[in-house]
């Protein structure tokens, strides 16, 4: 009886103490405790604690040592070399095992087992445990980020073969916006953003909520019939740092991107710029503002006549689109803006784009288009001579000029 109170009795002291003890205190404090119970207090002391009987005897050891040599071991845990031994030193070939695994096209074998499995710590752990190398994935972790491994995902960084006159194009754009911001004439970057499914689907990122209560959204992104998708069409204009969407129902074609610019400058570029007598537009090389696309070259010809100003047109190379100032400057803001927000309705997606905002004073406004623009129309040869088209002397293919009739 008195040896069940004296166990209750510990325990509860032990559990008040444990955490604020390290490993050396512990075992000392069960020490001086099971040497005031006298015989049998390590038995009771053991069977509170759950520390071992050995731990508590190595404890009282320590208490028995001279004061002297207790104050110069008292910054230290363990004794000097205690502990067990790292994996690493036990197994010397451990590493380079694990590296195998992780890189097997580069270091090891190329028909490692994991060629084709998802390298999770739990599955190396358990491979290397097949090679004779027992190990936990908690061990394998550490490994890895001690031999400088980390969790990463793709990077989009190989743009294919480039052009041999990437670089000139970019600064004969660069000149050619400067030039226009200098004159305070208007330079806009325009593209496409992609085409998004309408209704209740997951969108990417994270946003907040109550806890335990995320949204819910359909499990497939199969497309709803009833309301299709939305084909998005902006235009930048970089020296006022604002932007105009087009949200369109149908697809997106040349006359739709003309279109979209059309209506940027009724709804903005008009008011913002009263004497432009120019207009620079940049634009990716292909999509439908393609640079040898007939369409795009002909509805250009339609703005120039209804607008009375030339518009100059520059293409980035093949493959540079993400250099499109649009891309960075307008696109990832409203990514960022509608993040984990299921764009349900066609309403919603035009309130999200209207409402995104930076600290540096992007303004943006969006508006349905419910025009049909319908795909594969032929534009032939007389339609194309009407278009008064001046290629520049750099790259005529990329810098033209479509300038008006009268």
């Amino acid at each position: 009886m008195q040896d069940a109170q004296a166990i209750a009795r510990i325990r509860r002291k032990y559990r008040a103490l444990a955490p604020e003890l390290d490993e050396r205190r512990r075992r000392q404090w069960a020490a001086a405790e099971a040497r005031e119970l006298g015989w049998g207090g390590v038995t009771i002391v053991a069977q509170a604690t759950g520390l071992s009987r050995t731990t508590i005897n190595a404890g009282k050891a320590e208490l028995t040592e001279p004061k002297k040599q207790r104050a110069l071991q008292s910054m230290r845990v363990r004794h000097p070399g205690g502990g067990r031994r790292p994996l690493a030193e036990t197994d010397p070939d451990l590493l380079a095992a694990l590296e195998s695994l992780i890189e097997p096209t580069t270091r090891g074998d190329p028909e490692s087992p994991l060629r084709w499995t998802c390298k999770s710590i739990r599955n190396l752990a358990d491979e290397l445990t097949r090679e004779n190398h027992p190990v936990s994935a908690v061990t394998v972790a550490k490994l890895l980020r001690q031999a400088g491994y980390s969790l990463q995902a793709n990077r989009k960084t190989r743009e294919g073969a480039s052009h041999p006159d990437r670089n000139a194009q970019f600064e004969y754009i660069n000149a050619s916006v400067q030039r226009f911001l200098k004159c305070g004439q208007p330079a806009i970057s325009v593209d496409a953003k992609k085409r998004e499914n309408v209704g209740d689907f997951k969108n990417g990122g994270r946003e907040w909520f109550p806890k335990g209560e995320p949204q819910e959204v359909r499990v497939y992104d199969f497309l709803i019939k009833s309301l299709g998708k939305a084909a998005l069409y902006g235009v930048y204009d970089m020296l006022q740092n604002q932007g105009w969407v087009s949200v369109g129902i149908d697809h997106d074609t040349a006359q739709f991107a003309v279109n979209s610019i059309r209506r940027w400058w009724y709804q903005m570029g008009q008011d913002r710029f009263p004497r432009a007598r120019r207009l620079l537009i940049t634009a990716d090389g292909g999509g439908s503002n393609s640079h040898r696309s007939r369409l795009w070259k002909v509805s250009l010809q339609e703005l120039a006549d209804e607008l009375g100003v030339p518009l100059f047109v520059c293409h980035f190379p093949p493959g540079t689109s993400k250099w499109n100032k649009i891309e960075h400057r307008l696109f990832s803001f409203i990514t960022k803006n509608w993040r984990a927000r299921p764009l349900e309705s066609l309403e919603v997606i035009v309130n999200l784009i209207a409402n995104t905002t930076t600290r540096t004073g992007l303004t943006v406004k969006a508006a349905l288009d419910t025009n049909a623009y319908p795909t594969k129309i032929k534009v032939t040869d007389e339609q194309l001579a009407r278009v008064r088209l001046k290629r520049h002397d750099f790259h005529g293919e990329w810098n033209y000029t479509v300038s008006p009739q009268r």
